[in-house]
């Protein structure tokens, strides 16, 4: 009579199976059981994101950089409308590089220092000086914007950078009456219900007196400057630069804030009435500096602060 070995066969079915392939399925099955469990619990402990990177800071559509440029000196110098001439200009009040004078170029303005923030921007700005009465008043905000508003967003894109030695002069210094100066205007300091004006405004206890100046930001690409100081430059029409003034530049709008405010009839500037404010601007930024304002702030259309970035 045969005898069949029970450790090295089952009986399945109507089938006789090696016991060793049994042993070996068995193995499979818990190994496929554990890795399922360990996959499993491996899901639950990690954060499928945890890995992702933190979105970025929302940005503010907005084409602007700006430089802080604080007073530093008072002179009857003007190196664009009088340059080499000291004392022939009505007195001004100059921000930024703190070595202007009547002689100064871009060669001796590279060389100056500045109160500007950021340091890079060497340029030299400046203004009539203002009055009440016989004092000298300074502006204790001095803020200087580079926008990219007053064209299209086509347009904003092209814009290029301000060359570099490049001089403006905005606004009307002999203006005898507010319609001749319609670039310049006067607020009060967190007072809308006043009506901005091209001539001085009523500003109520508090408050401070504000001068808002816009400079043109198209350019002819050619000069640096011209015979009246402003024929190079020229202001868009319907969105975009006209065509004898091609090249779209940033717009620089300047931002004065006066600690002065009530009754305006004791104001006045160094060259007379309100509606007489213009500004001057001696352009010393470094061309890299600039050329990244441009393209990450003023293209991208992108609020920026002084160092450049959101």
């Amino acid at each position: 009579m045969l005898f069949r070995n029970r450790r090295t066969t089952e009986r399945r079915g109507r089938g006789i199976l090696p016991a060793w392939r049994y042993r070996i399925a068995g193995l499979a099955a818990a190994a496929l059981a554990l890795s399922f469990v360990q996959a499993n619990v491996g899901s639950a402990a990690v954060d499928p994101t945890a890995d992702r990177p933190q979105a970025a800071a929302d940005v503010v559509r907005v084409a602007e950089f700006l430089a802080e440029c604080p007073y530093t000196h008072r002179a009857p110098d003007d190196p664009i409308v009088f340059p080499g001439l000291p004392g022939a200009s009505h007195m001004h009040s100059f921000f930024g590089n703190d070595t202007t004078n009547a002689r100064s170029d871009l060669g001796s303005l590279e060389k100056g220092r500045t109160t500007c923030a950021p340091a890079t921007d060497l340029s030299s700005y400046w203004v009539p000086t203002l009055y009440d009465g016989d004092k000298e008043v300074e502006p204790t905000g001095t803020t200087f914007y580079y926008l990219g508003e007053g064209v299209r967003d086509d347009v904003i894109r092209t814009i290029r950078p301000l060359p570099r030695g490049l001089r403006i002069v905005a606004g009307n210094a002999v203006a005898t009456g507010p319609d001749d100066n319609t670039i310049s205007r006067w607020s009060c300091l967190h007072h809308g219900e006043v009506n901005p004006s091209h001539d001085f405004v009523n500003c109520p206890a508090g408050s401070m007196l504000e001068s808002y100046l816009d400079f043109p930001q198209c350019w002819n690409g050619r000069d640096l400057d011209s015979a009246d100081h402003k024929s190079h430059m020229a202001y868009p029409v319907g969105g975009e630069c006209p065509s004898t003034h091609p090249v779209p530049v940033p717009k620089l709008r300047q931002v004065l804030r006066y600690p002065v405010n009530g009754d305006p009839g004791r104001l006045r500037l160094a060259s007379g009435r309100g509606y007489t404010m213009h500004g001057d601007f001696f352009n010393v930024w470094p061309e890299a500096e600039m050329a990244q304002r441009v393209r990450d702030c003023i293209n991208a259309i992108i609020k920026c602060g002084a160092d450049g970035h959101p």
